[in-house]
C-alpha cells in the first residue's frame, strides 16, 4: 500500500510539473507574474487598436504587425485577432483592471505594463510608452509559428524592470566596425528584448570635425551616421550613448606626430594630465558628441590606464600616489565637461583602489559622475568589492558584465553567463540603477552575431529581478527559451547546441587547462615550441571536444528545416564557431599523425621489402586528401566563411588584418606540402630520406604506434 501510494503521489508530482511547465511560456526576459490562460487561432490575421492615437503607441503597432507580416500573418480587420493599446489614465484601462482585479503599482508607472486577455484579444495596458511598447515586445514572443497556422498565447501579465538603465556596450575600435544598417538591426533587436540603451565605443572611430586625423577612411561612423543612428533608435526607446576613452586607450590617436606631445610615453596609451593641449582635445571631442548625441549621458572610459606614472607625470606619481593624479585628472575632466550639462560614466577599475580619495570629490561630482563598475570573470563570493567603493561614497553605479566574446573562435557562454547574472544580482542588491553588458573585439576578430546569446541573457537578467531568484533558475530559464525565442525553433535542437559550445570550452578550459577556446588555439602551429607545449596538454579531450562542436553543427543543420526559423545569420555565425572549435582539435590531431606517419616512414627506409609502404605513407601526408591538405582546406574554407559573416555585418575596413592570417596559415601548410614532397622526390631518387628534424616535423608523440608496421 505504502508503494502503490508513493507510485501515486510520484505520478501526480511529475503531472503537477508538467503541466506547469507547458503553461510557463518561453521568454527573454520572463516576466515578474505571467500566466497563460488558453491559445487562439491567428489564422485571420491580427489588427492593432490605436484608440488614443498617440504616435509612439502606433509605432509600436507598427513593429508589432511588421515583424509579424515578415513571419506571414497578416495585419488584418473583421474577425482578427485583436490588440488593444490603452493608456492606464482612460477609464477602458480602468474598467480593465478592476475587472481583472490587477493593480498597477507605482513602480510600474516609467516602463511596466498589463496584459490582459479577452475573447479573440489581448490588452495591453501602460503608463507610458515605453510600457505600451515593453508590452508589445512581450507579444511579439507569444506568438507561435507563421503564416494562418500561427497561433497566440492568451495570457495575464504584470510586467516592469528591476533596473532603469539596461545597457550594451559595443566595441567599434578593435577591428569590426559594424555598418549603419547592422547597427539599426542591433537597435531593432535589443529593444525587442527591452535593452534600452546602446552604447558604441570609440578610441579613434569617430570621425570628429576637429579633429579628423585618428579616424581610419571608411572605417569609422561619421556625423551623418550617428544623427541617423539616433533618430531610428528614437522610437525604439533606445538611447545611444557614445564612449570616447579621454584618458587611457588612446593609441591609434596617440601615433599622430600632432598629438604626440600629449602622451604620457612616447606613441603609448595614456594622455598626460598637465599638458596643455590634453583637456582641450577632449573638449573638442565631447563638445561634438554632445551635439550629435541628445543623450543625458555621455562616457568618457577612464579605464586601464597604465602608461600613468611611467612618463611624463613620474616625478608627479612618485611625490603624490598615481591615485591622487589619476582622480585629479577625473576632476579636471568633469570640470571642462560641465557646461555640456549631461552626466557623466567613468569606468570604475581604477579609481576603486583609491576609495579614501572617491570619498572625498566634491558633491556636486558624485551627484553627476556614475561609476561603471566593471569585471569580466565569474567570482563565486560576488562582486560586491567592484561596487562598494562607489556606493560607500554615495555615488550612483552601474554593473558592466561581458558576454566573454573576446579572442575566441565563439564566446565562452558559461563564463559569460556566470559572470553577468552574479554582477547584475550583485548590483541590484547594491542600488545599482543600470547595467551596461559589454562586447570587446580584442584581437579584432569579433562577430556580434555571434554574441547574441550573451547578449541576450544580460536583457534578461537586467530586466528581471535577479536578486531573488536563484542563479541556476535564471540560467536555466534562458538556456531552455533561447532557440524558440530568438529563432522560433521550438525542437530545442539550437538551446542544445549552445549548450555543446559551452561543453566543449569546458574540456579546454577545465580538463586540459590551456584556455579555451581560444582564436589563439585556432591559429596555434601546433609544431612551434609552444604548440607542442598545448599538444601534449590538449591530446586528452580532442576527440570528446570535437564531438562536441560536431554535436552542435548537426543540430544547427537540423533545426535549419523548420520553416519558422528566424536570425539566420546568428546561425550561420554558430556554426562558423563550431568549425573553427572543431578544427583546433583536427589540427592537432593531424599534426600528431603527420609527425607518426613520417617517423614510419623513416624508420623503414633501409627495408628493401618496405619501399612500397614507405611510398604510401609518404603519400597519406601530401597526396590527394592527404593530411598536410587537410590542414590547408580547414584554414581556406573557414576563411571563406568568416569573411562572409564579417561583411554581413562590418564595413570592409581592418578586415584585411585577419584575413591575412587565415592566409598565412593556409601558405604554412602549403610550404610543409612542398618541404614533404621535396623529401618524397629524394626517397624516389636514392631510397633516401632526411631526418624529421630537417624538415622541421617533431618527434611523434609517446604511444602512437611509429615502429615498423609488421608484414
Amino acid at each position: 500500500m505504502c508503494l502503490l501510494l508513493a507510485a501515486l503521489f510520484a505520478s501526480s508530482f511529475c503531472l503537477a510539473t508538467s503541466a506547469s511547465a507547458a503553461t510557463t511560456p518561453a521568454l527573454v526576459p520572463m516576466p515578474r507574474e505571467v500566466r497563460v490562460t488558453g491559445s487562439a487561432s491567428l489564422e485571420s490575421g491580427l489588427r492593432v487598436s490605436v484608440p488614443g492615437g498617440n504616435a509612439d503607441d502606433v509605432f509600436a503597432a507598427h513593429d508589432l504587425t511588421s515583424t509579424l507580416a515578415d513571419r506571414g500573418i497578416p495585419a488584418a480587420t473583421g474577425s482578427a485577432f485583436v490588440v488593444d493599446l490603452l493608456r492606464l489614465h482612460t477609464a477602458a484601462a480602468q474598467h480593465k483592471l478592476k475587472t481583472a482585479h490587477l493593480q498597477f503599482d507605482p513602480a510600474m508607472n516609467a516602463e511596466g505594463y498589463i496584459l490582459l486577455p479577452g475573447r479573440k484579444s489581448l490588452t495591453v495596458i501602460a503608463a507610458s510608452s515605453e510600457g505600451i511598447f515593453y508590452g508589445m515586445q512581450t507579444i511579439k514572443q507569444m506568438v507561435q509559428g507563421s503564416g494562418r497556422t500561427a497561433t497566440i498565447d492568451e495570457v495575464v501579465v504584470r510586467d516592469w524592470p528591476a533596473m532603469r538603465y539596461r545597457g550594451q556596450d559595443d566595441d567599434l575600435s578593435r577591428g569590426p566596425v559594424p555598418t549603419l544598417e547592422y547597427q539599426k538591426k542591433q537597435v531593432r533587436t535589443l529593444a525587442a528584448y527591452k535593452i534600452n540603451i546602446y552604447s558604441p565605443y570609440f578610441e579613434h572611430t569617430f570621425k570628429y570635425n576637429s579633429n579628423p586625423l585618428p579616424a581610419p577612411p571608411d572605417g569609422a561612423m561619421t556625423e551623418a551616421d550617428a544623427r541617423a543612428l539616433v533618430a531610428y533608435a528614437r522610437p525604439y526607446h533606445i538611447t545611444i550613448i557614445p564612449e570616447q576613452e579621454a584618458f587611457g586607450h588612446l593609441h591609434h590617436v596617440l601615433l599622430w606626430e600632432k598629438y604626440a606631445p600629449l602622451a604620457e610615453t612616447p606613441y603609448g596609451s595614456v594622455l598626460a594630465p598637465g599638458q596643455p593641449g590634453s583637456l582641450p582635445l577632449i573638449k573638442q571631442w565631447f563638445d561634438e558628441l554632445a551635439s550629435v548625441f541628445p543623450s543625458p549621458f555621455l562616457h568618457i572610459g577612464a579605464d586601464e590606464t597604465f602608461d600613468l606614472g611611467q612618463g611624463q607625470t613620474q616625478a608627479d606619481v612618485k611625490a603624490r600616489g598615481l591615485g591622487a593624479v589619476y582622480i585629479d585628472f577625473l576632476k579636471q575632466i568633469y570640470t571642462e565637461l560641465k557646461p555640456l550639462h549631461r552626466r557623466l560614466l567613468f569606468w570604475g577599475d581604477i579609481a576603486m583602489s583609491s576609495p579614501d580619495l572617491v570619498k572625498q570629490l566634491p558633491p556636486d561630482m558624485k551627484r553627476n559622475l556614475i561609476a561603471v563598475a566593471w569585471e569580466y570573470n565569474p567570482h563565486p563570493d560576488g562582486y560586491a568589492r567592484w561596487i562598494r567603493p562607489y556606493t560607500d561614497a554615495g555615488m550612483e553605479t552601474w554593473v558592466a558584465p561581458g558576454v566573454n566574446n573576446w579572442s575566441r573562435v565563439y564566446p565562452n557562454n558559461n563564463m559569460a553567463l556566470d559572470n553577468i547574472v552574479g554582477f547584475v544580482r550583485d548590483g541590484q542588491r547594491a542600488g545599482s540603477t543600470g547595467m551596461l553588458n559589454t562586447v570587446w573585439n580584442d584581437d579584432g576578430e569579433g562577430l556580434f552575431d555571434m554574441d547574441w546569446y550573451g547578449v541576450l541573457f544580460g536583457a534578461a537578467a537586467a530586466w528581471q529581478p535577479t536578486g531573488t531568484t536563484p542563479t541556476e533558475t535564471t540560467i536555466n530559464q534562458f538556456e531552455q527559451s533561447y532557440g524558440q525565442v530568438f529563432h522560433g525553433d521550438t525542437t530545442g535542437k539550437i538551446n542544445q547546441a549552445q549548450l555543446e559550445m559551452m561543453q566543449a570550452h569546458d574540456l579546454l578550459k577545465l580538463t586540459a587547462k590551456v584556455g579555451d577556446g581560444s582564436d589563439g588555439l585556432f591559429w596555434l602551429d601546433p609544431w612551434s615550441p609552444r604548440g607542442q607545449v598545448i599538444a601534449a596538454k590538449i591530446r586528452p579531450v580532442l576527440r570528446e571536444m570535437r564531438l562536441h562542436a560536431e554535436n552542435a553543427l548537426e543540430l544547427v543543420e537540423e533545426a535549419r528545416d523548420s520553416e519558422d526559423l528566424r536570425e539566420t545569420p546568428a546561425l550561420d555565425a554558430l556554426e562558423l564557431g563550431a568549425r573553427r572549435m572543431d578544427f583546433i582539435g583536427l589540427k592537432f590531431e593531424l599534426a600528431d599523425q603527420i609527425a607518426a606517419g613520417y617517423a614510419r616512414a623513416y624508420d623503414m627506409q633501409n627495408q628493401p621489402d618496405k619501399r612500397r609502404q614507405v611510398s604510401h605513407e609518404l603519400s597519406a601526408l601530401i597526396w590527394i586528401n592527404g593530411y598536410c591538405q587537410d590542414l590547408r582546406d580547414g584554414y581556406s574554407l573557414s576563411r571563406d566563411l568568416y569573411q562572409q559573416a564579417w561583411l554581413r555585418e562590418n564595413r570592409p575596413y581592418w578586415l584585411r588584418n585577419v584575413l591575412a592570417l587565415y592566409d598565412q596559415s593556409t601558405q604554412l601548410w602549403l610550404a610543409r606540402i612542398d618541404t614533404i614532397r621535396t623529401a618524397q622526390r629524394q626517397w624516389m631518387d636514392t631510397h633516401t630520406l632526411p631526418p624529421a628534424s630537417q624538415l622541421g616535423i617533431p618527434p611523434a608523440p609517446a604511444g602512437m604506434q611509429t615502429a615498423t608496421p609488421a608484414n
